[in-house]
């Protein structure tokens, strides 16, 4: 089994990678328009499940098969592009143009352009669009938005090809307004193989009853994976996803700890004794009392944790961005405390207020596994408190 390289961020990369990918196909992002898709249907630069991949022997009847979206070769006036609807609306705080296997027919430049739309637009690209292009009425319908005026988050860049040590194209944003759409911009034509938009989804709170009950750490709610301790085979923010996940790729799954004692033992209560374990921590979307929690280890059938345990705090953002820099390595102000006692961990655990050890609002979580292994999903049910907590990250 392969490391997914997507999923493993090392010193040197753009902080920004460990945040949301809010355009993904798995988060509900769409691509509603795009002037051409001849080689490759612009819905590719969306797919997260499965890295980019190129097999020799492949082509359709319009040319050369490519895991991406990739145009003809422009002979006409103008350059392509395409419109993005993200699947969670948020801030976003970095891009990933890209260009993987496409080496000799790469775009040469590229740019990305923003809105906050308030009515989603009334465009949809449905079934294989390989060799299509956008006909009249659609650039019609499209030209409503105005998509050309829209705020410039990345201006004409040069990308780099897509070959391994160069095909990630980083651009860090600071645009700070909510985001619901973007607009890629492709000089003048040929192919990028994903675009991954980073950044944390903002929801609206202040339209939500305070008694309802929510996930509190839930993508599309606004959580945030903040550190994390090894992602070996897949990142902890993939346990915050919508849905159950898809199989062991939608999940955090560290690799096998070395520090495991050559011969296991468990204590009373059939927990393994070991020395070591792995964690995350996570950002709350929205301060809240936590009432129920779900710990689900679906597709990790040989590889679950033994045991987990969650811990949890109130920090505000400068704590926050103490910790942060600190990389989560110390707990100087002895803020975390028990959430969930240590607990097996094999199969859709649920857990109500009766097995809780806190009851106050807390803004942070630590999922501890013991002693390494996946977890698919973590769901923490809960009611918003008034306090907003907003991070400077």
């Amino acid at each position: 089994r392969k490391q997914a390289p997507e999923e493993s961020i090392h010193y040197g990369q753009p902080d920004f990678l460990q945040f949301n990918n809010l355009a993904c196909e798995t988060a509900g992002g769409n691509v509603i328009f795009a002037t051409d898709e001849w080689f490759a249907p612009a819905s590719n630069l969306l797919k997260v499940l499965e890295p980019p991949e190129f097999i020799a022997s492949a082509f359709t009847e319009y040319g050369k098969w490519m895991d991406g979206w990739e145009t003809r070769r422009k002979r006409i006036p103008g350059h392509d592009w395409c419109i993005i609807q993200l699947g969670v609306p948020g801030i976003i705080h970095g891009l990933d143009v890209d260009t993987s296997f496409f080496t000799g027919n790469y775009s040469p430049s590229a740019s990305v352009q923003a809105a906050c739309l308030d009515e989603a637009p009334a465009l949809t690209l449905e079934g294989d669009r390989t060799g299509m292009a956008a006909s009249d009425s659609q650039f019609e319908a499209v030209a409503k938005l105005h998509s050309e005026l829209w705020e410039e988050l990345v201006p004409v860049t040069e990308l780099k090809p897509g070959y391994s040590d160069t095909c990630h194209n980083y651009f860090p944003i600071t645009y700070p307004s909510r985001v619901t759409h973007l607009r890629l911009n492709m000089y003048p034509d040929g192919g990028i193989a994903r675009l991954k938009v980073y950044g944390v989804g903002q929801k609206d709170w202040s339209a939500l009853p305070t008694q309802d009950q929510l996930d509190l750490v839930a993508l599309v709610n606004g959580g945030v994976c903040l550190g994390y301790s090894d992602a070996h085979f897949g990142h902890p923010r993939n346990m915050i996803g919508l849905g159950r996940s898809a199989n062991m790729g939608d999940g955090w799954e560290t690799a096998r700890r070395l520090d495991r004692p050559k011969n296991l033992q468990v204590d009373g209560k059939g927990i393994l004794q070991v020395p070591g374990y792995e964690w995350a921590v996570l950002r709350l979307g929205h301060p809240g009392v936590i009432s129920q929690i779900e710990i689900d280890t679906n597709h990790f059938k040989g590889n679950f944790p033994d045991s987990c345990k969650i811990e949890a705090c109130h920090l505000t953002p400068e704590e926050e961005g103490k910790y942060v820099s600190g990389r989560w390595s110390s707990d100087p102000g002895n803020k975390w405390r028990v959430l969930l006692q240590p607990q097996k961990a094999h199969h859709r655990h649920f857990y109500s207020c009766d097995s809780l050890a806190l009851s106050g609002p807390v803004t942070h979580v630590r999922l501890v596994i013991a002693p390494d292994g996946g977890v698919s999903r973590l769901r923490l049910w809960g009611r918003p408190t008034s306090t907003r907590h907003i991070s400077k990250l």
